[in-house]
């Protein structure tokens, strides 16, 4: 199963409008053109217009079919700002709002509220702090979410667990040390990514040291509370645990040591860690011993669709989760 080929053909099937407050940086210009150009997503620049049309010039990449949004535009900015102000998720007063209109991340985000785009995608330039306390201010967390996460999924080779070789999982990017109530968000937010991104009918599996009662200690609790509140919170997802590795991808080893019933036992295709070091050791280990592809981390926890890519990422790696914001925004204007 070709999990991108199969997203960029869903992506172009209904492209989505993202917006871009870095487009002056060279690669994420060039990322821009490649989706213009292969119809995966209605591109938005967001900055200063001439600087815009100055630096595309100078490196020979058209702005065809781009549009660009100038942040320097007086009689646009108090526009928008009227409109912002207007709306019941505007948090500033007027003069505040004025302010985020001439820069480029929170006038993106704010274009996020107001409609006009449905992605944004940023970080070549912006910390992912700075991305996240932003979308956090200006977009807001979704309802029943309590942190912002991160959520991937590897493709295995050679291995059938998981669906076909391919295990989504999170947090390993973001939230350090996830209290119960944190790590149920990360469960439930990391469900509906999955899901959105794949269709698949997401069995989550917290992760522990611990399957089903085998250990009793503080760091167990937390997963086994975890579960409880996302079960409460979300009764339609399939979220069980506490579980070690293997009783949640093995069946063999899942009917020796859950003894109950468990939609998810032995055949999760989520992984929650328990915490950032299992999560980052985790990734990497399934990576440079198996040679897996992981795609990700996205972030999630937001009402919109906020992106955060790595500092150094190439236009691939960026064209690759563009599609993947593409598609979640999809699912999520179909749930609206």
């Amino acid at each position: 199963m070709d999990l991108m080929q199969t997203l960029r053909e869903r992506a172009a099937a209904r492209p989505m409008r993202v917006a871009f407050p870095e487009g002056d940086n060279e690669t994420m210009m060039r990322a821009v053109r490649e989706l213009a150009d292969e119809g995966l997503a209605q591109c938005v620049l967001v900055g200063d217009g001439a600087e815009l049309a100055r630096l595309a010039g100078e490196r020979g990449i058209s702005l065809d079919g781009i549009e660009v949004v100038d942040v320097t535009d007086e009689a646009a900015n108090v526009a928008c700002c009227e409109r912002y102000l207007a709306h019941p998720d505007c948090r500033y007063k007027p003069k505040g709002a004025a302010k985020r209109m001439t820069r480029p991340l929170e006038r993106a985000l704010i274009m996020q509220v107001l409609g006009d785009v449905d992605v944004m995608f940023a970080g070549i330039a912006n910390a992912t702090g700075d991305i996240i306390l932003a979308g956090q201010t200006i977009v807001g967390l979704a309802d029943g979410v309590d942190t912002i996460s991160s959520c991937g999924i590897a493709q295995v080779p050679g291995w059938s667990g998981g669906e076909d070789g391919l295990i989504g999982f999170g947090d390993s990017a973001v939230c350090v040390d996830p209290t119960p109530e944190e790590l149920a968000s990360i469960a439930c937010a990391s469900s509906d990514t999955v899901a959105a991104l794949t269709g698949w009918d997401v069995r989550c599996a917290l992760l522990s040291h611990s399957t089903d009662g085998s250990m009793d200690n503080a760091l167990v609790d937390k997963v086994r509370a975890a579960r409880n509140i996302a079960n409460e919170r979300r009764p339609d997802l399939k979220i069980d645990g506490e579980f070690q590795f293997d009783a949640a991808v093995r069946p063999d080893v899942a009917a020796k040591k859950v003894r109950r019933e468990s939609e998810v036992a032995g055949r999760a295709n989520l992984l929650i860690w328990p915490d950032i070091n299992v999560g980052n050791i985790g990734v990497k280990i399934i990576q440079n011993l198996t040679g897996a592809d992981a795609y990700g981390p996205m972030l999630q926890g937001f009402k919109k669709i906020v992106c955060d890519c790595s500092r150094s990422a190439p236009v691939s790696e960026i064209v690759g989760n563009v599609v993947m914001s593409c598609v979640r925004a999809q699912a999520l204007a179909e749930g609206e």
